[in-house]
């Protein structure tokens, strides 16, 4: 595997929550492929075609738990036992209409689990740096034309969007209770940043009301795609692109702990910013078949019609900027929906990683 980051990750400890899921199964695997020794804490996959699933990634890395980050001893005692010295924080309740139907949970999850990790983190002396992952939706959203900066106010509007505004506000308050900068070397060692992305894609996700799951549902039962928000506009980008921001922040953290210890955006290029229409018309186009149904809903609940993330500062000061445009976004994924039943899919995944890396 082409190797970015320079021999970083190879022999490091590095604890992933929720890698099970579509973006933390993609992050294990790379991380796996640069020779971490990856521990991955999670609940059980969404579905026996998960990219987690499919991969047996779980079978490769260093230690492949089940477990619920509620569970702030059980986080304790799992961090106790393997020491890692790099923790990316994905696991979360990560879908608005769900929350709308388990809201608690919602919070239970994306705001205590939150908390619970970065307690584990507090007790356990081998941890150098945090990555802690939440969405563009923590900012408050005021449905502008100009992208979201770091230092906007967090918000939301619903349970989901707010619980990982609260979140946010809950990581900033611990960075400078417990792991300020100003006290970095003395009272801790720890440096801890959260980030936030747009709306990823790839191959593996099969989640609920994802306009790519849903795509690919459609055309494999030989259906029409039902587009509930055909207007919505989404920073969309492949879940290779913020993954690799994430992993270049988390190298920068662990060399210059308190430089880069914030919040960051890792968001795709400006003509990336789409409805969810052209999206679903690029899917059939790659794809090679399918037709598109407009059920939208005048009452539907409600959900953000424009969001955009500003990446000037993962750009200036990270030296990071999205590889590809809209297009090669949508045929890299299709490209893994088309191969994953005939195909050794960690073979693709690590394939697919590659030709992302290679492509200038």
């Amino acid at each position: 595997m082409i190797d970015i980051f320079n021999n970083f990750y190879k022999g490091k400890r590095v604890l992933v929550t929720g890698h099970t899921g579509f973006k933390g199964s993609w992050l294990s695997i790379w991380l796996h492929g640069l020779g971490a020794e990856v521990i991955g804490v999670a609940q059980e996959p969404f579905t026996e075609r998960d990219n987690y699933v499919l991969s047996g990634i779980g079978n490769k890395i260093k230690a492949d738990i089940r477990a619920d980050i509620r569970d702030g001893q059980r986080m304790k005692e799992i961090f106790q036992e393997y020491q890692p010295e790099i923790v990316f924080h994905l696991a979360a309740q990560p879908l608005v209409r769900l929350s709308y139907d388990i809201p608690v949970e919602t919070y239970e999850t994306n705001v205590m689990g939150t908390i619970n990790v970065m307690e584990a983190m507090r007790a356990t002396d081998s941890v150098k740096v945090g990555v802690m992952i939440t969405t563009d939706k923590c900012y408050e959203n005021k449905e502008q034309i100009w992208g979201y900066r770091e230092n906007e106010p967090m918000g939301g509007y619903d349970p989901y969007s707010s619980s990982k505004g609260a979140a946010e506000i809950a990581i900033a308050s611990w960075r400078r209770s417990f792991f300020n900068p100003a006290d970095y070397g003395t009272k801790h060692h720890v440096s801890l940043a959260s980030v936030r992305a747009g709306n990823v894609i790839g191959g593996g996700d099969w989640a609920l009301d994802r306009i790519i799951p849903d795509c690919i549902k459609a055309l494999e039962a030989g259906k029409a795609i039902d587009i509930r928000s055909p207007k919505a506009i989404r920073p969309w980008q492949h879940v290779l692109e913020p993954l690799s921001g994430y992993m270049l922040l988390a190298q920068k953290m662990w060399n210059e702990p308190t430089k880069y210890c914030e919040g960051w955006n890792f968001g795709p290029r400006a003509e990336s910013i789409t409805p969810v229409w052209d999206v679903a018309q690029d899917v059939i186009k790659y794809y090679g078949s399918g037709t598109l149904n407009d059920v939208s809903d005048p009452n539907a609940l409600h959900e953000a019609k424009l969001l955009m993330l500003d990446i000037s500062k993962a750009k200036f000061l990270l030296g990071w900027e999205p590889r590809m445009n809209i297009h090669q976004c949508i045929k890299l994924t299709i490209d893994w929906y088309k191969n994953y039943r005939t195909n050794n899919v960690y073979n693709l995944c690590t394939k697919q990683i590659k030709d992302y890396l290679s492509n200038n």
